[in-house]
């Protein structure tokens, strides 16, 4: 792999970073530095999952040949790495560089293991939204490599024609005459990260925002008056059969796959099977329920820098010319089939269908909050939300327990 330095940065520039950080970000060196210190200085160490590691080899080589600094990549499970991060980097164990989700940011910096990563003039090569998501309390802390979020999927034999609202799904997929109108996976406990773009249709998300587009953590607006419509609107479309806790994950992509439906609420990772069960799949925006749009989350995936790095100019020079570059962000993209977050990148992916139209959607979108208080959410969420499509009370009053419970959880 040919990889191209981006902006003004060239070879000898990362020489220079290399050079710096071999003899001013050595941390615990002893003043005469050891052999031990000079390696450890001399050696950037990468976690990374076992589809990027294949992709990374060959960055790494080029960054080590351009630069002189080794790069060691480190297989994790990614599951694993956040609570792995948190514990290592204190110790001077961690990597000096993680793989990772914009979500795990406000966590990670409570914890005091990030440093900010500097961007510089690249900030305008990403995509606004990655760049958004990688934003906590006006720092960037990571370098986004993909953007993942749901989108319809349209059987196009069943329905040649995208719904502009709720309400035309409906009909749309009744006149089809299917077993389901649409699927959108609820489960027992509910599956809110399905249902978000219909919540944020009626004007209800989580929490509020600055000005800035950073999420206040003292601004839960999921209680709003907003709020309370959509829990009366889940009760109704629970009480009509169009939204059901019998309907899983599974058993959606099962029935899509099956021709049983002309639409299923779901990401890329669906697509693939439902293609090699012969349906012609369409990517269009989700429709409606309400006055708003429906923006579905974003999740964006990208590489931080550890707090504890002994070799910060080079960690920083590594993720931004060489993770950063179209080669690798498309090279990325192959293996792992999401969106790039570098916009070139993206321009030349979307010659596909399938991610274009899914980076459609994923561009007016919203990240999931990378707040710490987001953790407090989702066990109240879920289950709230399935016991209203149940029918098992008040849906107005269900709805503002839940939200009392959540600001007590946060309280906390």
């Amino acid at each position: 792999m040919m990889v191209n330095m981006k902006g003004l940065v060239a070879a000898g520039a990362v020489v220079v970073a290399a050079s710096l950080a071999l003899s001013g970000c050595s941390g615990g060196a002893s003043p005469q530095g050891g052999e031990g210190d000079k390696a450890a200085a001399n050696t950037l160490t990468v976690w990374v999952d076992a589809d990027r590691g294949t992709v990374l080899k060959d960055a790494a080589a080029a960054f080590t040949k351009e630069s002189g600094v080794k790069v060691k990549l480190i297989q994790k499970d990614f599951p694993k790495i956040q609570e792995e991060f948190i514990a290592q980097v204190p110790t001077g164990k961690g990597p000096d560089i993680t793989i990772g989700a914009h979500d795990w940011i406000g966590n990670l910096v409570s914890n005091g293991v990030l440093k900010p990563v500097e961007l510089g003039d690249t900030t305008a090569d990403f995509q606004p939204v990655a760049v958004t998501a990688m934003t906590f309390e006006g720092k960037t802390y990571g370098v986004p490599y993909s953007i993942e979020n749901i989108a319809l999927l349209r059987n196009t034999a069943l329905a040649p024609t995208a719904p502009a609202t709720y309400a035309d799904m409906v009909a749309a997929g009744t006149a089809a005459g299917t077993e389901f109108p649409f699927l959108v996976p609820v489960g027992p406990e509910s599956d809110p990260y399905h249902l978000y773009p219909f919540q944020t249709s009626f004007g209800a998300p989580v929490f509020g925002t600055n000005s800035d587009g950073s999420y206040n953590a003292e601004d839960l607006s999921i209680g709003n008056a907003g709020g309370e419509a959509y829990a009366a609107w889940l009760a109704s479309e629970g009480a009509a059969g169009h939204l059901s806790v019998n309907i899983t994950n599974d058993i959606a992509k099962e029935k899509f796959n099956a021709g049983a439906s002309p639409f299923f609420l779901s990401g890329p990772w669906n697509v693939p099977d439902a293609q090699k069960a012969g349906i012609d799949v369409a990517i269009d925006p989700i429709p409606t329920a309400s006055s708003n749009p429906a923006q579905p989350f974003v999740g964006v995936q990208g590489f931080f820098v550890s707090a504890k790095t002994k070799n910060a100019l080079a960690a920083n020079e590594f993720l931004v010319n060489y993770i950063g570059s179209e080669e690798v962000q498309s090279a990325l993209y192959e293996v792992g089939g999401r969106p790039p977050a570098l916009t070139s990148a993206f321009e030349a992916a979307a010659a596909d269908p399938i991610t274009a139209g899914f980076g459609t959607v994923g561009a007016t979108a919203v990240p999931m909050p990378n707040i710490p208080q987001m953790g407090k959410v989702w066990q109240f969420w879920g289950v709230t939300e399935a016991a209203i499509i149940a029918g098992e009370g008040d849906p107005a009053a269900l709805w503002q327990k839940m939200t009392g419970e959540i600001q007590g959880a946060i309280a906390k």
